[in-house]
């Protein structure tokens, strides 16, 4: 039988693969720091990959795809941005939080994507149903995610990246200059101006806050 390699480490099914390894090492990763699940991968650990990507793969995933528009795309992006880190941990320094580093690799790989198919319109906020929602409220979501999804479409795309980043993924002004690449003030003066933009949008289209 031919060995796997790393790079053949298959992402896409790493959270099956986490249930049926057994409670003790989920458990353990639940447990964990982000930073020390990372301090693990870097030493080789599966486990720690797995509780890893468990915890952090739907956020980036959804951030990605408000690059992409694509879901298959997106999916593919997202086992880069896990393949990234799992052959790179080692070089994870803590100058940030683990968030921030992960963003920032996914970041990167959407805006590659997107220079290839450069056409393609931007979306906004992707929706994920929550299996607890009755269907009355999760009609009423899908319907204000929509709402959403066209204000944050009429931004620019600078705009809505800190929108994104700041409310969707709860970062600090200068967790966000380390992802975008610019100055803290530059964030801040793009979060004054997306901010005062999206909150009329919003107030046109009946949506309170975002």
């Amino acid at each position: 039988m031919r060995t796997q390699t790393v790079t053949e480490f298959d992402f896409s099914n790493v959270i099956h693969a986490e249930a049926q390894a057994g409670l003790d090492r989920a458990a353990d990763g639940r447990d964990a720091s982000d930073e020390a699940l990372i301090e693990r991968i870097a030493h080789g650990d599966r486990g720690a990959m797995q509780a890893l990507y468990g915890r952090h793969s739907v956020r980036i995933y959804r951030f990605i795809l408000r690059f992409t528009v694509d879901a298959s795309t997106a999916e593919d992006l997202l086992s880069d941005v896990f393949l990234d880190v799992w052959q790179s941990a080692a070089r994870f320094e803590k100058k940030s939080r683990a968030s921030t580093w992960l963003l920032a690799i996914a970041r990167h790989k959407a805006l590659s994507a997107r220079r290839r198919r450069p056409h393609e319109p931007l979306d906004g906020a992707a929706a994920i149903e929550d299996p607890a929602d009755d269907p009355e409220t999760a009609t009423q979501k899908a319907y204000r995610s929509t709402l959403i999804r066209k204000c944050l479409g009429q931004l620019s795309q600078a705009h809505r990246e800190v929108i994104d980043l700041v409310y969707y993924h709860d970062k600090s002004v200068d967790e966000v200059a380390q992802i975008v690449g610019v100055s803290p003030n530059t964030v801040k003066t793009r979060m004054f101006y997306a901010r005062n933009r999206m909150t009329g949008l919003l107030k046109e289209a009946g949506v309170d806050g975002v």
